[in-house]
């Protein structure tokens, strides 16, 4: 866990809550629309959720692998399926974080941040393909697939 930037990593560590907060209003401000899709408790998740993410991304960036991040999206893009969360959403989520993340550390640590944050966006973007948020539904092809 030393092979990266350590220091890095314990300025994101100790950022805390207030990290958290400033990922989430910097995805808010991203996409304003957010908050009109979403109810007061779903936000609330998603803001609980920044934690694990901040969890790995320390991770990613003290061990100096940023595929840890990459490993991360991976596993959590179901529950965020489960809970018809747009992965859309999700990266709005990385990139607010990206924008609080890149505050907290030095300018050298950069770009550690931003390979890992990028890296998880690569993932977070090919679930979105899989599961067809790029593009919005036909509600007649929508009405004969579910067999009515």
């Amino acid at each position: 866990m030393s092979a990266g930037d350590p220091a890095a990593a314990a300025a994101l560590r100790s950022g805390g809550a207030r990290l958290r907060g400033r990922a989430f209003a910097a995805a808010l401000d991203l996409d304003p629309t957010m908050s009109d899709r979403h109810d007061e408790v779903v936000r609330a998740a998603l803001l609980a959720d920044l934690e694990a993410f901040v969890d790995r991304l320390i991770v990613a960036i003290s061990s100096g692998d940023p595929g840890a991040m990459a490993t991360f999206a991976d596993l959590v893009a179901v529950r965020y399926r489960k809970r018809k969360i747009p992965m859309d959403d999700v990266i709005t989520l990385c990139e607010g974080l990206r924008r609080a993340a890149t505050s907290a550390v030095e300018p050298n640590a950069e770009r550690a941040v931003d390979a890992s944050i990028d890296a998880a966006i690569v993932v977070f973007k090919w679930h979105r393909r899989l599961a067809g948020d790029a593009r919005k539904r036909n509600p007649f092809l929508a009405y004969i697939y579910k067999g009515a």
